[in-house]
């Protein structure tokens, strides 16, 4: 399994970014895949998930802002962030867990939301 996230980059309170996770070893109709954040000094905290079943589910704090879609085709998942804040500012990763067992990451790509 190999997840390759990007996208992030530098935005203004108020605007919006697409993160990208593109996915190897993983059938996005098997596999939940998520997105977690980790702001400096504080734990990693999920973000929001992709179900195997094609539902999603979001943390509260990103409820109505963030959407999670995916692609098959492309065996991407997105992460579509609007309205953002500078409590939004992390790295965030793509994660998946197939076999219950072991722990995927993709290398994180850093989004700094400025005041």
């Amino acid at each position: 399994v190999q997840l390759q996230a990007s996208g992030g980059g530098l935005v203004q309170a108020g605007g919006s970014l697409r993160l990208s996770c593109t996915a190897s070893g993983i059938i996005f109709s098997v596999n939940a895949v998520d997105w977690y954040r980790q702001a400096p000094g504080k734990q990693r905290e999920l973000v929001g998930r992709f179900t195997s079943g094609g539902s999603t589910n979001y943390a509260d704090s990103v409820k109505g802002r963030f959407t999670i879609s995916r692609d098959y085709a492309k065996k991407t998942l997105y992460l579509q962030m609007n309205s953002l804040k500078p409590e939004d500012t992390a790295v965030y990763y793509c994660h998946a867990n197939p076999s219950g067992l072991r722990d995927f990451w993709g290398q994180g790509t850093l989004v700094t939301v400025s005041s």
